[in-house]
């Protein structure tokens, strides 16, 4: 079940602090990028995040998605599945879930340009790649865009 959580909860911080430190590791594995900032993001760091968080709960969080929205753009922030949940559909419908609620009309998002699974999940909602920027030496993102 797909609902909005509230990451000011100390609990559900530690929640998220415990499938996003290694989530991101892999992504920077993929990468060869190991300064992911999420990786060492701190309990309260979490709870000060203006960010609006959706969670994917079974009997516990396996996953979530976080995203702000403004002036009718929507940027995710966050699409993050225990790697123990890998290829299960979460993060699909994580993303099918948030597009179907936002009422933005366009939705932003990037992710480590080696991160395929990734690239390949947003593309396949209509996510059209914009632009590839470098984020360390050797070391890129891109940004996809979709006009919902």
């Amino acid at each position: 079940m797909i609902t909005e959580i509230d990451q000011t909860d100390e609990k559900t911080a530690r929640d998220i602090q415990s499938i996003q430190r290694p989530a991101y590791r892999i992504e920077a594995e993929l990468m060869g990028f190991h300064d992911i900032p999420h990786i060492s993001e701190t309990i309260e760091e979490i709870q000060q995040s203006q960010e609006t968080f959706l969670g994917y709960r079974d009997d516990y969080l396996k996953g979530f998605i976080s995203f702000k929205e403004e002036g009718g753009i929507a940027e995710i922030y966050r699409l993050v599945v225990d790697p123990l949940q890998f290829r299960q559909g979460i993060a699909r419908s994580l993303v099918d879930h948030f597009l179907q609620q936002t009422h933005a009309a366009e939705v932003i998002v990037s992710t480590g340009t080696a991160n395929v699974p990734a690239r390949k999940l947003y593309e396949s909602f209509g996510f059209k790649e914009e632009e590839t920027f470098e984020v360390a030496p050797g070391v890129t993102c891109t940004q996809f865009r979709l006009v919902h």
